[in-house]
């Protein structure tokens, strides 16, 4: 009797076990999904047509800052801004409450709806001058702006250009590092290895100087032709920016516009410009 009082009391003690492990066996995955886990929305890429629908930012394009003499030619008047013009140009942008964005931003907007400040703005330099360093990245800090220095390799350390240290420095700091070819040769009159010595090398050498990757490119004097743009894409680089041609229906992300300041523009002509060339 004791024999077969302690089976039936063993054999209970193993069925309440077995359903009480049965209640803390976790949901089994339907289609290799767990019950409780959330979906991940997949973002969808948008099109050429919505890209070039959306609107678009302004983005400036500042080549040097200096005193302008009255016997420079009229190409310095108008790609040089002095130091007191940048200086009123920033201020009036952050009073007038624009707030920089950088190509990671736009990029993500253009293609997926990323979100923008209510007024975005995009400051980039071209050529690599060291007064992009030295006046202008110190005024933009005043408001904390932050931009986009492309910069042409062949004159890194060279006088008047910006050393390896100063790149380093505007990386560090927030700013993004682009390039902008290595010695400003004309992307249309790319042949053979023209497109690895001026996009590879150059984005190579960045990249070794910032210690990060190089994903955005400026054409110089803003010229390109539909076949530099596979060209481009086919190298690493997510985006490209011209000046004030028209963008390409095909792959508007590798044509997307600038606005030079002009140095013979007074602030509020800078602000009105601003309207007027991207208000579609």
């Amino acid at each position: 009797m004791k024999t077969t009082q302690l089976i039936f009391f063993v054999t209970l003690l193993l069925i309440v076990g077995c359903h009480s492990e049965s209640r803390k066996i976790k949901p089994k995955a339907i289609g290799g999904i767990s019950k409780t886990s959330k979906l991940v929305p997949v973002k969808t890429m948008a099109d050429a047509a919505t890209i070039l629908s959306k609107k678009q930012v302004p983005i400036l394009c500042y080549h040097q800052i200096r005193e302008i003499k009255a016997s420079d030619s009229e190409m310095i008047k108008t790609y040089a801004v002095t130091p007191t013009a940048f200086a009123a140009q920033m201020k009036a942008l952050s009073d007038n409450g624009f707030q920089t964005i950088l190509p990671d931003q736009l990029r993500e907007y253009l293609l997926y709806d990323g979100p923008l400040p209510p007024k975005p703005v995009m400051i980039t330099f071209d050529d690599t001058r060291e007064e992009q360093f030295r006046l202008g990245a110190a005024e933009m800090d005043k408001y904390g702006f932050k931009g986009v220095f492309f910069i042409m390799t062949v004159s890194i350390n060279r006088p008047n250009y910006m050393s390896k240290e100063q790149i380093r420095s505007l990386s560090d700091s927030g700013h993004i590092v682009a390039a902008h070819t290595w010695d400003h040769h004309r992307v249309t009159k790319y042949e053979g290895m023209d497109w690895d010595e001026q996009l590879v090398k150059p984005k190579k050498k960045l990249e070794n100087i910032i210690g990060k990757p190089v994903n955005y490119f400026a054409y110089p004097f803003g010229l390109w032709n539909p076949k530099a743009i596979p060209e481009i894409q086919n190298r690493g680089y997510e985006l490209a920016f011209t000046l004030a041609s028209k963008r390409d229906t095909v792959n508007p992300l590798y044509t997307i516009r600038r606005m030079i300041v002009s140095g013979t523009w007074s602030t509020p002509g800078v602000l009105k410009a601003m309207e007027s060339t991207f208000d579609k």
